[in-house]
């Protein structure tokens, strides 16, 4: 114990510690200022005055974490991961109101405010040690100076005493202050571990949707390609040989091609399920084709300012077939209505019909199955079906789920 403190005036662990805490001042500097004026701003923003600015300096703030992660890592070894971005917007408002809703930005404001005051005292810290080691060694330099200059020997022990007390307690206090300073890190720069882990598992859970999205395309496209056309192609061959062969053979061809024909529409209906191919020209044109397939009248307006993605999409397109499905077999409706529009960062369908009303989830009309493809991309469906009509289902989804 006694060795430790006499070694920590020396010791590389303290200098790396008043190294990182000189280099981050020069960093605390700009991001302080940034910080007053974020507070200044958020002020004036009850007068809508600093709003702008607020969102400006929160905005800017995020990165916080960047900058002060580098010379950390270097000298000290720290590392963190950076904050989740913020993703896409629709329009400017929105964006601002996401950038003014995040809590990354505002902690970071917090740790800008306090880092100034701790890399300047941490500074101030490490100039001591350096005087008191100098006042320590100052018997040395006074003989050397007496031996070679002629000087008068004069030795200040009382000098001596402090500046050995300084050196061997200012140390201690610079690793205090580090210590503080990590514990800032971890309070207020580093992502929260729980939403850190959602968000790790939410991207893992995106990209298994892509992917599965794109082997189901892939499916489609041989089966539509390969399949498809061998089956055509046999069809054909039989048409062929039925020409050329006899009346005890033919009827044994004409079955032969009613099976094939047959197994090409229980392919195409397949094909349908996994990818609708009206779907490769966007939601908005596969929403026109179901609306124009459908025999009650369907006023279809869709609103969006995006592309969802293809899991989203595929979501929304069956939920339409399916519901307009139901209206055509159980609502006795006259019309329907169908509404797609953004919100934020999510969409909404609604599909509203003037028919007889009473659907429920889990009788047998297929909403059971859409709450739970909802519920399967982190969205709700809710339905409104008082007896008697008219009935509204509305189902919300993310729009990168």
């Amino acid at each position: 114990m006694v060795l430790r403190i006499l070694r920590a005036p020396v010791e590389a662990r303290t200098w790396r510690a008043v190294g990182y805490a000189l280099t981050s001042l020069f960093l605390a500097l700009p991001l302080f200022a940034l910080a007053v004026l974020g507070l200044l701003a958020s002020v004036l923003s009850v007068l809508t005055v600093g709003l702008p600015f607020l969102v400006a300096v929160l905005f800017l703030l995020r990165g916080t974490a960047r900058w002060v992660r580098a010379p950390a890592r270097s000298l000290l070894g720290w590392d963190w991961p950076a904050p989740q971005p913020l993703g896409r917007r629709s329009n400017p408002v929105r964006w601002a109101t996401a950038v003014l809703r995040d809590p990354t930005g505002w902690r970071a404001l917090g740790y800008c405010l306090l880092k100034l005051p701790l890399a300047v005292i941490t500074v101030y810290l490490g100039v001591f040690i350096l005087v008191g080691l100098a006042a320590v060694t100052s018997p040395a330099w006074w003989s050397f100076a007496h031996e070679t200059l002629g000087a008068p020997q004069e030795i200040a022990w009382s000098t001596v005493a402090i500046g050995a007390s300084c050196a061997l307690i200012c140390p201690w206090l610079v690793r205090l202050c580090t210590a503080l300073d990590r514990v800032l890190i971890r309070a207020l720069l580093e992502p929260d571990p729980a939403r850190a882990r959602i968000a790790q598992l939410e991207a893992g859970r995106a990209a298994l949707q892509a992917d599965a999205a794109a082997v189901l395309r892939r499916v489609e496209r041989d089966l539509h390609d390969g399949t498809q056309a061998r089956l055509v192609a046999l069809a054909v061959s039989l048409s062929r040989i039925e020409r050329r062969t006899g009346d005890e053979v033919r009827p044994l061809v004409r079955d032969a091609q009613d099976n094939i024909t047959e197994a090409l529409a229980e392919l195409r209906d397949i094909i349908r399920t996994i990818h609708p191919p009206a779907l490769d020209d966007g939601l908005p044109t596969a929403l026109q084709t179901l609306a124009a397939r459908s025999p009650v009248p369907v006023d279809l307006r869709v609103d969006l300012a995006g592309r969802p993605s293809d899991a989203v999409a595929s979501a929304l397109y069956f939920s339409v077939a399916e519901l307009l499905t139901n209206v055509a077999r159980h609502a006795r409706a006259g019309r329907v209505s169908v509404a797609l529009d953004e919100h934020d960062h999510t969409v909404r369908l609604s599909v509203r019909d003037d028919g007889r009303g009473g659907a429920r989830p889990g009788d047998g009309s297929g909403l059971a199955g859409l709450t739970r493809r909802a519920t399967a991309l982190d969205g709700s469906l809710t339905v409104d079906s008082p007896a008697g009509g008219p009935t509204t289902i509305t189902l919300t989804l993310p729009k990168e789920s």
